[in-house]
């Protein structure tokens, strides 16, 4: 019995001292779907995607044209000179590095616009978050990618599409 009421009065004490009145709101968040769907995230893409497929078909057809140089050069073989076809064989190297240097910068070039236009909008998605807590007094949001399961009541995500869409209609890729 000692030890009933003992446990009975630890209990009650530890429920009451743990109840806290907790007014946090927490919403989330789609960072994923507001790069993709924003304006200014679809016009990147959009971009960046035609400008990797014109270069695609470009390097192609000069990948195919040194293929066919190759192949030229080693249908002559037997009729050149030693010296001619070492002469055209670096020449044919030299090529062959300038087409893979010129590629790798052209990935690199859209490379780094994805990563500056990502960086870009998020910049501006940070102001738009900051402005959106204050306004309707939230406390945490997260990100949707984060989360297992959470009402839709407190996805914020159109919302904040909708105001980024008003500050930033587009990114100027170039």
């Amino acid at each position: 019995m000692k030890y009933f009421v003992k446990f009975f009065v630890v209990t009650f004490l530890a429920l009451t001292c743990t109840y806290a009145i907790a007014e946090e709101k927490i919403v989330y968040i789609d960072m994923k779907y507001i790069l993709n769907n924003s304006k200014a995230g679809k016009g990147a893409q959009d971009y960046l995607a035609n400008t990797f497929k014109k270069n695609q078909k470009i390097f192609s057809d000069k990948e195919e044209a040194l293929k066919k140089e190759e192949t030229e050069l080693l249908g002559k073989k037997n009729i050149l000179s030693q010296e001619q076809y070492t002469k055209d064989t670096d020449s044919l190297r030299k090529k062959v590095i300038d087409y893979q240097s010129e590629r790798k910068l052209s990935l690199d070039k859209i490379t780094n616009q994805r990563t500056d236009a990502k960086k870009t909008l998020l910049d501006k998605i940070n102001p738009i978050l900051v402005s959106y807590s204050k306004e309707n007094n939230i406390t945490i949001i997260l990100d949707k990618r984060f989360l297992v399961m959470g009402d839709d009541d407190l996805d914020i995500t159109k919302t904040v599409i909708s105001k980024l869409d008003e500050v930033l209609p587009s990114l100027n890729l170039k």
